[in-house]
């Protein structure tokens, strides 16, 4: 009953030919313990056993075996060293002792092993059963001692029987055998051992194809498109045509993730591919036709469209007519020299037709840069400038956008600059005919306007006047060149006593700029020659406004204001019908002719020629009398004393909005402005604005 409930109490799990009958082990039970045996201690290195060892050990066992088995009753499987090494239970093991002869048939059993050999070389068989004996070793092991060596076992109350444990010792220098066991005859002799055969691995699965391989790249790109990341499926796309490069579907595939992820080049350049591949494949096309006109090349895409069969759908082509007719009503725009205003809108509504991310065409960034050049004035050239910029910066040897700069220098009157880019462009494109164009229009105006130049500073007003008209005709387009070409023949005009013609010419120049204040002065100055004190007056104000911290146009406000004055009085110059700067005879020839002429006596049914006459002679005694002259000129005559000072003397101020400069030429003598009596062709008031040097070019 002991040896039942034991083997009970711990079963154990035995390997293929493994016995678990517990009789065996019952039997042997006396056998051990009448023999006791000193303990052996377990050896760090494995040893072989000894032939004397290994044929006493299977004595023992066939013995015992056939004692405990009856003769007539056989197992249906064959002794095995596990079922010969059948292990008793827990509660019988702790105090029981081995037998001699046990300990010496399990040593003879793994007397086999060579622990050299590698596992892998073995047979699977004996590997399995190798392996079986190990555990049942380790199981061995786990009965025989305790786990946790930290913590000791507490003592037995009685002292256990001495343990002993069969000697298992390996020569160390013994030749492998490869898990074969030698003969009896064989023991003793030393042989060069066999070769281990060779390891034989199961082959897996057959490896698949390019072809194979690149469907399930595809596969997986595709399913990476589906969920819209972009990248890694380019990258399994890539994959794929990396195995099969001639193969359509896969370009015009990651063709398509290109275009998603706004890579419209990389897209055109496989799509292109797979057209060349394929070149009536109706997707293909279609593909290639809809990446054309995300890139801005309406004319290419409706080409493509043409390819296809069956023909596609309007829809389909909806958006490259639309831009296509955008960028057509742009291009005419410019060619018919209409507001650059018309080109930028139709080039907005093609740019809102492009893909999404994509840049916008060259092409119409040059349209767009000729457009502001079209528009005119300073906001516009910067505008042209940075477009300018903005292709140099992608390449910087562009003939076309160093053209275009040239050209914004060139409006905005920097000439040398100009030039510069104009001949940068020769030289990067040799036969570019914009680039010669360009260069010989303002290197001939330029000469043009030198010689004009010379003309004006050697006082040959009409031969000056000559040359800037012929400037004039070299290039009608130029804005700002011509604005002031228009202001130094304004000048040449005041010279030529042609007042009206020179206003002519300022407004001109005011209506290509706005902003040029020279012009506008110019004008003023001529409207002061031409009499006409009320325009004076308001160009000055505008001047102003323009130019608020400019101190001088105060000043010449109130001038004006005071030539005004003296206009609306008795002009005695316009009574004697004499100029401003005629001498002391001729206003006397003057005087006696016309007093002759409206004398009452000779005009009796005239009743205004007594105040004819009388008018004339106030005007001769004025202006006979040279300080009386030099009183009216300067309009003395006209200031009230009382209006001269206010707040009690010179620091409270000029009430009456005199300038000092007049107040001071008046206390000196009654000198005229500048000194000058009159206006004898030196501007209003004795100045020489009108004169000098030109102000409309900046000579180098």
């Amino acid at each position: 009953m002991k040896g039942l409930f034991n083997s009970k109490k711990s079963p154990k799990k035995h390997g293929a030919g493994e016995s678990s009958d517990s009789h065996h082990s019952q039997n042997h039970s006396p056998h051990l313990q009448d023999k006791p045996q000193p303990q052996i201690p377990r050896q760090s290195s494995p040893v072989k056993p000894s032939t004397t060892t290994t044929a006493t050990s299977t004595t023992a066992t066939t013995a015992t075996t056939g004692t405990a088995r009856s003769p007539t009753k056989r197992s249906s499987h064959p002794a095995s060293t596990a079922q010969r090494e059948q292990p008793k239970s827990r509660s019988s093991r702790s105090y029981a002792r081995h037998s001699t002869d046990q300990a010496s048939s399990s040593s003879s059993r793994r007397s086999k092993i060579d622990p050299n050999t590698h596992p892998l070389n073995l047979p699977p068989e004996q590997l399995k059963r190798l392996s079986a004996q190990y555990n049942m070793s380790n199981r061995n092991s786990i009965d025989k001692m305790d786990i946790d060596k930290d913590t000791p076992a507490p003592p037995p109350t009685s002292p256990p029987p001495v343990q002993t444990q069969a000697p298992f010792t390996i020569p160390v220098n013994s030749p492998p055998t490869n898990g074969v066991k030698k003969s009896t005859k064989d023991e003793g002799a030393e042989g060069p051992a066999p070769p281990p055969p060779a390891h034989r691995s199961n082959p897996s699965s057959p490896v698949p194809t390019d072809s194979e391989a690149a469907e399930a790249h595809k596969a997986d790109g595709n399913r990476f498109f589906k969920q819209r990341d972009y990248s890694r499926a380019i990258a399994e796309y890539t994959s794929a045509i990396q195995l099969m490069p001639d193969e359509p579907t896969y370009l015009s595939n990651r063709a398509a993730a290109y275009m998603s992820d706004s890579q419209y080049e990389s897209a055109l350049e496989d799509c292109s591919r797979a057209v060349d591949l394929d070149p009536n494949n109706a997707k293909f096309l279609l593909r290639l036709a809809r990446i054309y006109t995300s890139l801005g090349r309406p004319d290419e895409a409706m080409t493509t469209f043409a390819r296809i069969q069956p023909p596609a759908s309007a829809k389909d082509m909806a958006a490259a007519k639309e831009m296509q007719l955008h960028t057509r009503a742009a291009q005419d725009a410019l060619d018919r020299g209409t507001s650059g205003s018309m080109v930028l809108h139709a080039l907005d509504q093609a740019e809102k037709l492009l893909g999404p991310g994509a840049g916008r065409p060259r092409k119409w960034q040059l349209m767009r840069g000729n457009a502001y050049l079209k528009m005119g004035g300073a906001n516009s050239f910067g505008e042209a400038q940075n477009v300018a910029m903005a292709l140099l910066r992608q390449n910087s040897q562009d003939p076309e956008a160093l053209v275009l700069r040239g050209r914004a220098l060139y409006a905005q009157g920097e000439n040398d600059k100009a030039i510069q880019h104009f001949r940068k462009a020769l030289s990067c494109d040799p036969d570019f005919k914009d680039g010669v164009k360009w260069l010989r229009t303002v290197q001939k105006l330029d000469r043009m306007k030198e010689e004009g130049n010379a003309e004006y500073k050697a006082g040959r007003w009409q031969a000056a006047f000559d040359k800037y008209s012929a400037a004039l005709q070299v290039d009608p387009s130029n804005r700002g060149t011509n604005s002031k070409l228009y202001q130094n023949r304004a000048l040449c005009r005041l010279k030529l006593k042609q007042f009206n013609d020179a206003i002519a010419d300022c407004e001109k120049a005011i209506s290509l700029d706005s902003s040029y204040i020279k012009a506008r002065k110019t004008k003023a100055n001529a409207l002061g020659q031409a009499e006409r004190w009320e325009d004076v007056i308001r160009e000055w104000k505008s001047i102003q406004e323009l130019d608020p911290e400019d101190r001088s146009i105060p000043k010449e406000i109130r001038k004006a204001e005071l030539e005004l004055k003296k206009s609306q009085r008795k002009d005695y110059y316009k009574i004697l019908e004499v100029a401003k700067d005629a001498d002391e005879n001729a206003i006397k020839k003057a005087y006696r002719k016309l007093a002759i002429k409206h004398h009452p006596d000779k005009n009796p049914n005239d009743d205004e020629a007594a105040e004819r006459f009388k008018d004339i002679g106030e005007a001769y005694e004025t202006l006979s009398d040279p300080q009386k002259r030099a009183r009216y000129d300067s309009g003395e005559d006209l200031v009230d004393p009382s209006d001269m000072f206010g707040g009690g003397g010179m620091g409270g101020g000029m009430s009456g909005g005199i300038d000092p400069e007049i107040l001071f030429s008046m206390m000196n003598g009654g000198a005229s402005f500048g000194g000058a009596q009159g206006f004898p062709g030196r501007g209003y008031g004795g100045h020489s604005r009108a004169q000098g040097f030109p102000g409309g070019f900046h000579f180098g």
